[in-house]
Protein backbone atom coordinates (compact mmCIF):
# COMPACT_ATOMS: atom_id res chain seq x y z
CA UNK A 1 0.00 0.00 0.00
CA UNK A 2 1.68 3.33 -0.46
CA UNK A 3 0.85 6.66 1.44
CA UNK A 4 1.75 8.98 -0.88
CA UNK A 5 0.97 8.74 -5.05
CA UNK A 6 3.38 10.93 -7.60
CA UNK A 7 2.02 14.03 -9.09
CA UNK A 8 4.51 15.86 -11.34
CA UNK A 9 7.57 16.48 -8.81
CA UNK A 10 5.41 16.15 -5.93
CA UNK A 11 3.67 13.76 -3.73
CA UNK A 12 0.29 13.99 -2.55
CA UNK A 13 -1.28 11.88 0.35
CA UNK A 14 -2.85 8.53 -0.67
CA UNK A 15 -3.98 7.00 2.20
CA UNK A 16 -4.65 8.09 6.39
CA UNK A 17 -1.29 7.90 7.10
CA UNK A 18 -0.43 10.12 4.23
CA UNK A 19 -2.87 12.22 5.16
CA UNK A 20 -1.81 11.86 9.01
CA UNK A 21 1.49 12.33 8.09
CA UNK A 22 0.81 15.48 6.26
CA UNK A 23 -1.19 17.57 9.04
CA UNK A 24 1.56 16.45 11.52
CA UNK A 25 4.13 18.26 9.84
CA UNK A 26 1.92 21.19 8.68
CA UNK A 27 0.36 21.58 12.46
CA UNK A 28 4.50 21.13 13.41
CA UNK A 29 5.14 24.48 11.01
CA UNK A 30 2.57 26.45 12.10
CA UNK A 31 3.17 26.21 15.84
CA UNK A 32 7.06 26.85 15.21
CA UNK A 33 5.63 29.93 12.96
CA UNK A 34 3.63 31.18 15.48
CA UNK A 35 5.96 31.04 18.32
CA UNK A 36 9.07 32.35 16.77
CA UNK A 37 6.77 35.55 14.56
CA UNK A 38 5.71 36.07 18.69
CA UNK A 39 9.35 36.84 19.33
CA UNK A 40 10.89 38.52 16.04
CA UNK A 41 11.22 42.18 15.14
CA UNK A 42 10.78 41.95 11.28
CA UNK A 43 9.75 39.01 8.59
CA UNK A 44 13.29 38.58 8.42
CA UNK A 45 13.90 37.69 12.05
CA UNK A 46 10.87 34.95 11.34
CA UNK A 47 12.10 33.59 8.52
CA UNK A 48 15.81 32.80 9.84
CA UNK A 49 13.75 31.79 12.89
CA UNK A 50 11.78 29.15 11.51
CA UNK A 51 14.51 28.01 8.58
CA UNK A 52 16.30 25.71 11.14
CA UNK A 53 13.57 24.10 12.16
CA UNK A 54 10.68 23.60 8.75
CA UNK A 55 14.01 22.58 6.62
CA UNK A 56 14.40 19.38 8.18
CA UNK A 57 10.68 18.56 8.82
CA UNK A 58 9.65 19.31 5.08
CA UNK A 59 12.64 17.23 3.77
CA UNK A 60 11.42 14.73 6.00
CA UNK A 61 7.85 14.27 5.07
CA UNK A 62 9.78 14.57 0.99
CA UNK A 63 12.09 11.59 2.15
CA UNK A 64 9.08 9.51 3.46
CA UNK A 65 6.99 10.30 0.70
CA UNK A 66 9.56 9.70 -2.00
CA UNK A 67 10.18 6.29 -0.72
CA UNK A 68 6.45 5.53 0.14
CA UNK A 69 5.17 7.27 -3.26
CA UNK A 70 5.01 4.20 -5.56
CA UNK A 71 7.17 6.16 -8.29
CA UNK A 72 7.37 3.41 -11.25
CA UNK A 73 10.90 2.50 -12.54
CA UNK A 74 12.63 3.44 -8.73
CA UNK A 75 15.04 0.98 -7.37
CA UNK A 76 14.43 0.33 -3.77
Amino acid sequence: MHWFRPCGLLFLPASVIGWALSAGTLIFCAQIASAIDRQSHSVSDTLYGIFPFWVPALLALAWVADRTGGRAGSSR
